[in-house]
């Protein structure tokens, strides 16, 4: 995560190396204390009035949008349709950027007080139905296993003898299309209750379940508190619903969500499926090859919406607990020393989208170095 408390000027693309390049999978002539080093102390500073001013316009920008849908009845049917697609869109890329301050509260990156951050990501993540400290806890976990086919919490990728036999049959046009359509549309709440394209465990793994395997002791009883929010805030929706129709809490409400956890699949699929990234298996995994074995993608003036989740992920799996508004600054800070080990792309996430769900199909070993995995797509 990240975003811009300062300009900075990215390279143009003619600057830019070749996006496809394979990233190195040597062990990195660098530490972890030579990029914290390079990059500002004051990076990791966090500021709770600078939090907070992002939690607040992100809120004011979700009201303002709310309010304009009480005018869209003045409206000619056509453009009244076209006003309630225009509202659907935008709250829900305002939304997803509210998503990522939560996100931040679960990383200890929004304050210097682990019972604000708790409490203000407790918040923001029930109130967009996600069980904040159930994911808090598993996303931890894919912070310290990045890159790992046999730790990685989400998005592990199969070899081509683990992937399903009705793969070859979607693995044409219409079969991305929906495949993909699946993904945006299903993905979070599969994930979430039946950790569809996560760690497989010996037994059943819920995000709701205080017992799943997912989690330790410690943790159950936060479990139990999370689904209470979950459960608070559907209480809220159904009065709502009563007050108001059903007809009208899906397009104020549930449209937007859909969006939110359409964006949220895609933002994190395409950070960490690429052609040039490596996957390692115990042999050859160690933490910061597989904190880089990410890549920063370009969603235009989604970044800014999204506070920069999107551009910065590389620096945001380095140094989890930075700021989200000091992030940029620090990955510039480290794209000198990172060097080859940095990957930008700057497609299009929707031609990038596509270009992964076809090319991204399952990993298979390296021709030459044993315990390093590559994409492959040839059935």
């Amino acid at each position: 995560m990240g975003g811009g408390g300062c300009n900075v000027v990215r390279k143009t693309k003619s600057q830019q190396k070749n996006p496809l390049e394979r990233v190195p999978y040597e062990k990195p002539p660098f530490t972890i204390s030579d990029l914290k080093r390079a990059i500002p102390p004051h990076c990791f500073q966090r500021s709770l009035i600078r939090s907070f001013s992002s939690v607040a316009y992100d809120l004011i920008v979700v009201f303002l949008l709310y309010h304009l849908t009480t005018y869209f009845h003045y409206l000619p049917a056509p453009l009244s349709s076209l006003a309630w697609m225009a509202y659907w869109v935008a709250q829900g890329c305002v939304l997803t950027g509210v998503w990522v301050i939560a996100h931040e509260c679960g990383h200890h990156a929004f304050s210097d007080y682990q019972w604000v951050d708790d409490t203000v990501g407790f918040i923001l993540h029930s109130s967009l139905l996600v069980p904040y400290f159930s994911w808090k806890y598993s996303h931890r976990r894919h912070h310290s296993n990045t890159g790992s086919l046999d730790r990685d919490e989400v998005f592990v990728p199969k070899p081509r003898s683990q992937i399903p036999w009705y793969s070859k049959y979607l693995n044409n046009p219409p079969g991305r299309i929906i495949s993909l359509f699946a993904t945006l549309t299903l993905g979070w709440p599969l994930y979430l209750a039946f950790n569809v394209s996560g760690r497989p465990y010996d037994r059943f793994a819920c995000h709701y379940a205080p017992n799943s395997p997912i989690y330790n002791n410690r943790e159950r009883l936060q479990i139990g508190l999370s689904d209470i929010g979950i459960i608070t805030m559907s209480f809220i929706l159904y009065r709502v619903a009563l007050l108001n129709g059903l007809a009208w809490v899906i397009s104020v409400y549930g449209i937007p969500l859909m969006i939110v956890n359409g964006f949220l699949v895609l933002i994190t699929y395409l950070q960490h499926t690429h052609p040039s990234l490596p996957h390692y298996d115990n042999s050859e995994w160690e933490w910061l090859k597989g904190a880089l074995a990410t890549v920063d993608r370009d969603y235009g003036v989604l970044n800014k919406v999204f506070h920069n989740i999107t551009d910065t992920h590389v620096v945001h799996h380095l140094f989890s607990t930075m700021p989200h508004y000091n992030a940029m600054e620090a990955t510039e800070a480290v794209r000198p020393l990172l060097g080859e080990y940095y990957r930008l792309d700057s497609t299009p996430f929707y031609v990038a989208m596509w270009r992964e769900a076809k090319e991204c199909l399952f990993v298979e070993p390296d021709e030459g170095k044993k315990g390093v995995f590559w994409y492959k797509n040839k059935m």
